[in-house]
């Protein structure tokens, strides 16, 4: 079985392809408190991102891959690992699926799989973190469901619409080695 590709989805690289979509998951408005995003990104901004996205983890710090549906090409989500420390060997991770009929059908469970095996086999990660808003319940229960730990709460940590909130912080350690 390849590492990026299971039963319903695969995790390709950015394309200058999905410029469209990517500028439109960066400009979503609603989607800003999980990603720390407080004002948009321009189509020039993300096309100069997508012309560096053949940097390898090592150079970029960070690895995006869209998450597209077995048989097509388009995108439905991106998952990333990002604050890449080669010498710790641990990195970020984070998963957001598009549209809502994506959502609830597995789909990121599945990405966040495959993004866990490639980063434990192939890059060799000692350890991956995630760091979830406390109102986030689909993803508190996606990350447990893969055994990533909760260490800590961050109490009144981001500011969301004058209403500060607390985020948790979860990490999974590779004890495959």
């Amino acid at each position: 079985m390849l590492t990026l590709k299971g039963e319903h989805i695969y995790l390709r690289a950015l394309e200058p392809e999905d410029l469209e979509f990517v500028y439109a998951l960066e400009n979503d408005e609603s989607i800003w408190e999980i990603s720390n995003t407080q004002t948009p990104y321009s189509k020039f901004l993300i096309k100069q991102y997508l012309e560096n996205a053949h940097q390898d983890i090592y150079e970029a710090k960070q690895l995006r891959l869209a998450i597209c549906l077995i048989n097509s090409e388009e995108a439905i989500g991106l998952i990333d690992l990002f604050d890449f420390d080669p010498r710790n060997n641990r990195a970020g991770i984070g998963i957001l699926i598009q549209k809502n009929e994506n959502r609830t059908k597995g789909l990121g469970s599945e990405a966040l799989s495959l993004l866990i095996a490639y980063s434990f086999q192939h890059i060799q990660l000692h350890q991956l973190y995630a760091n979830i808003d406390s109102d986030n319940k689909q993803s508190l229960q996606l990350f447990s469901k893969f055994g990533f730990q909760e260490i800590g709460l961050k109490k009144q940590w981001n500011k969301t619409n004058n209403v500060y909130k607390d985020e948790y912080m979860f990490q999974l350690i590779n004890n495959l080695k």
